[in-house]
């Protein structure tokens, strides 16, 4: 039973990661032949990897249908930004006694999103954009919050997807992002942490905005 567990954990975490990256989009079907096939291993082995991204609410089974990856709402978007203020803004106010890799790690990911960027490549744009996240939050030394962090990385990959061009919805926050790890460099944790939350206050408003508009397109 522990390995069968472990084996479906793994699988987990491959979907997880898809999910985050991209790969797999809200709304898709995950066929257990197709992925049986791709990862090599058993339907009970992907049933239970499912049943654990079920519970951290990233994917859905629908009766008769089949699983889907979640497509979120505008109270998810809402809560996962909560959650992620608390937790990215306790990063920041621990910054100060945060060793280097770790503050290093912010910088690295604000370097990989503007080499991204120039190349034109916007979905990396996007996941190093959730990298400079996960590392601010990575500032409080806690592998609790680490943890909590890789859940809600993935449902914002979600969240992402709401936004019509993922160019247009990345690009105004590469500045930003550097401009914050600028301040965390220079010391100016109180003026990281007031930009920090205006910053995910705008982002969270245009995702909501564009949740909003397309329910009024299906209405």
């Amino acid at each position: 039973m522990t390995m069968a567990l472990s084996t479906a954990q793994r699988v987990a975490d491959v979907l997880r990661d898809r999910i985050e990256g991209g790969g797999l989009p809200p709304g898709t079907r995950l066929s257990e032949e197709a992925l049986g096939r791709d990862l090599g291993v058993s339907r009970n082995t992907l049933r239970e990897a499912f049943r654990l991204l079920i519970h951290e609410s990233l994917v859905v089974h629908r009766l008769n249908r089949g699983v889907f990856v979640r497509v979120v709402d505008p109270a998810d978007v809402t809560d996962v930004y909560r959650v992620r203020a608390a937790l990215e803004c306790a990063g920041v106010r621990a910054a100060a006694g945060a060793g280097r890799p770790l503050r290093e790690a912010v910088t690295a990911a604000v370097d990989e999103a503007e080499r991204a960027a120039a190349g034109g490549d916007w979905q990396e744009v996007g996941s190093a954009d959730l990298r400079f996240h996960r590392a601010l939050a990575a500032l409080s030394g806690s592998p609790r919050i680490d943890a909590a962090m890789d859940r809600l990385m993935a449902e914002l990959r979600l969240a992402f997807h709401a936004m019509p061009s993922a160019h247009r919805f990345h690009e105004p926050f590469l500045a930003r992002n550097r401009a914050l790890a600028t301040l965390l460099e220079d010391g100016e944790y109180g003026r990281a942490e007031s930009e920090l939350t205006t910053y995910l206050d705008d982002a969270r408003e245009l995702i909501l905005g564009a949740l909003r508009e397309r329910e009024g397109e299906n209405a």
